[in-house]
């Protein structure tokens, strides 16, 4: 019963969502069917198609699983797209200062890069460099609450400012190429680059942006589902989220338990910054992320903070991300924000039938 009630719930809220959508579209003016047939039906029309519509999903599963950990420690973690930010430009910089970058500025050539790695050595270092940096800054507001109290959507909220104008001042005033108009680092060494996936499979364009950072965004699904109910310190963690006063008595620190689930939260929101600067982009860019961390609270809230579901909610709001652009081409008075407004929906329905549950539950027990 409790497993058809946890797909259930999703599939109301998403079914609800499309009705109501459907009944703003139409009052607008416009055609809700057709609306909704260019928001969905170009996502696996071809393999460029899918290849967009995984690109989509590759940051909204490491958000969402981000979010997901927090919330089964009971915290919220409104942070990751602050610790995304943090990881991005700390994996641009080793890929810079490692990576044998050569820089022309005016003209001139200069070596920017302390030493010259290779790339079985270099990626990994990467990759190590988007986690640690995403897990120190997602541990800096779990220590605050553990600590002293502090309530983490506090702290997370306010580091997200922080975190998004350092990295900004340290790349314009550091790591941006003399004369470049575009708020961007330089390019890190082609030793730092992770393939895309177009070079696996024959007649996938070599422009789609997938690359295997969606690999690794499936195997950290694997392992974060592996981690929370299978091994000792997931349950340790998943006991404080559900009655913190019962897992002391029973041995458990949640103060100890807070700061590990939001370290871990961090280091999952940062690596963002495998596909984004490893894999697509090659370089920090300001401005690049499309508010995953943010989408990521929904893509959580939608698959009821477990793996699985995280995986088919970020490949679902993909869908969304990718239909918007033919909404907005091919219709007459919708534009894109359609593909926004259905997420709010979704995440008001959610939420709504997530009250109503417990209401019920807690009215069965008295």
């Amino acid at each position: 019963m409790k497993i058809i009630r946890e797909i259930l719930s999703p599939l109301i809220a998403v079914l609800a969502a499309f009705i109501v959508g459907g009944i703003i579209v139409w009052l607008i003016g416009d055609n809700p069917f057709n609306t909704f047939y260019l928001l969905l039906s170009n996502s696996f029309g071809s393999l460029k198609d899918v290849g967009y519509t995984l690109s989509y999903a590759t940051p909204l599963i490491f958000t969402g699983l981000a979010v997901a950990v927090a919330f089964r420690c009971g915290l919220l973690n409104i942070g990751a797209e602050g610790q995304l930010y943090v990881a991005a430009f700390a994996t641009a910089w080793v890929g810079i200062m490692f990576g044998g970058t050569v820089v022309n500025i005016f003209g001139k050539e200069e070596n920017w890069s302390l030493m010259s790695l290779p790339a079985i050595i270099l990626v990994p270092l990467c990759i190590l460099t988007a986690i640690v940096a995403g897990g120190i800054w997602g541990m800096i507001p779990g220590i605050l609450k553990a600590k002293f109290g502090s309530h983490e959507v506090i702290n997370t909220i306010m580091l997200n400012f922080i975190a998004i104008a350092l990295v900004s001042y340290l790349t314009q005033y550091y790591y941006k190429i003399p004369g470049d108009a575009i708020l961007q680092t330089a390019e890190i060494g082609e030793a730092a680059q992770i393939p895309r996936i177009s070079q696996f499979i024959p007649g996938m364009p070599d422009f789609v942006p997938l690359s295997i950072a969606f690999l690794i965004a499936i195997l950290m699904c694997v392992l974060v589902y592996i981690f929370l109910w299978k091994t000792k310190w997931g349950y340790e963690l998943r006991a404080v989220g559900e009655n913190p006063s019962a897992a002391e008595y029973g041995g458990i620190s949640p103060q100890k338990q807070i700061i590990i689930a939001m370290t871990i939260s961090g280091a999952l929101a940062g690596m963002v910054a495998i596909g984004e600067v490893l894999g697509y982009r090659h370089r920090y860019y300001d401005g690049f992320s499309a508010e995953w961390g943010f989408l990521g609270i929904a893509v959580a809230l939608l698959g009821r903070n477990h793996p699985l579901g995280v995986f088919i909610a970020a490949l679902f709001f993909a869908v969304l991300q990718r239909g918007e652009i033919f909404v907005d081409a091919f219709t007459p008075k919708i534009s894109k924000d359609i593909g926004w407004v259905l997420q709010a929906i979704i995440i008001l329905f959610v939420a709504c039938l997530q009250m109503y549950s417990k209401t019920t539950r807690t009215k069965g027990k008295i």
